[in-house]
């Protein structure tokens, strides 16, 4: 891994009003700890921090005074609406150290069409050089079919690479994929369950009018036949009196 240059100043001010004026002027509070020295309170240019740290395990090369020191971001506080970084914990390092740090899974590939691949642990755990740390870790789910696992111990790490975590830990899990009956039921349920009204869709509103409309060709079929009925009635009742009468 490349290292990424930063130039960095002492920072005298401290506290929350120091840290609102660094920040004003486009730079970030940080420090520099680590390797038997007392930590070392520093700013460092914000967009330049930014774009560094878009790998979260970058190796930064800090020129502070006429020393340059190396380190990797240990801790990076954001700001949870806007997401710019308002602090920043640098571990030193030295060429050769071995550190443990957290690299993304990538998954590759594609599993069988019946089946659905979950994720059970997005990052792993390795111990690597602090001057050769990986980005991530490929792990190839091609062809994969329903039951079928991977655990860490299954990983190909990089060369230079060992896991810090339990073989046994579950990375991949490829289960059956829902149908779509069973994804339209989760649905109803869980809207159910948060008091949503469902509102009907046009093939539900053309069932619902074409069930109305049949039901009142029905009622109007009824309601002639009882007329047609009362008629023959009534007609039958009149014949009868004309007959008495001759």
């Amino acid at each position: 891994m490349a290292e990424i240059k930063i130039a960095a100043e002492n920072r005298t001010e401290f506290g929350k009003g120091a840290a609102r004026r660094i920040r004003r002027a486009d730079k970030v509070p940080a420090v520099l700890y680590g390797s038997g020295i007392d930590p070392t309170h520093i700013t460092l240019p914000g967009h330049d921090l930014a774009l560094a740290l878009k790998n979260s395990n970058a190796l930064l090369s800090i020129a502070l005074g006429s020393d340059t020191h190396l380190c990797i971001p240990k801790q990076v506080q954001r700001d949870p609406l806007r997401g710019v970084i308002e602090h920043a914990d640098l571990l030193l390092v030295k060429k050769g150290q071995k550190v443990t740090v957290d690299i993304r899974v990538h998954l590759v590939g594609e599993a069988l069409p019946e089946a659905l691949v979950v994720t059970e642990n997005s990052t792993i755990s390795v111990e690597a050089e602090a001057t050769h740390i990986p980005e991530s870790v490929e792990v190839s789910i091609e062809g994969l079919e329903v039951g079928s696992q991977i655990h860490a111990a299954d990983l190909q790490l990089p060369a230079g690479s060992s896991l810090a975590i339990p073989g046994d830990w579950l990375i991949v899990n490829v289960i059956a994929a829902p149908t779509a009956e069973e994804i339209e039921a989760e649905l109803e349920a869980a809207e159910a369950e948060a008091g949503i009204e469902h509102e009907p869709s046009d093939e539900e509103l053309e069932a619902a009018a074409e069930a109305e409309a049949a039901e009142g060709e029905g009622a109007e079929g009824e309601g002639a036949e009882r007329e047609a009925a009362e008629g023959a009635s009534a007609d039958g009742g009149t014949a009868g009196g004309d007959s008495e009468e001759e």
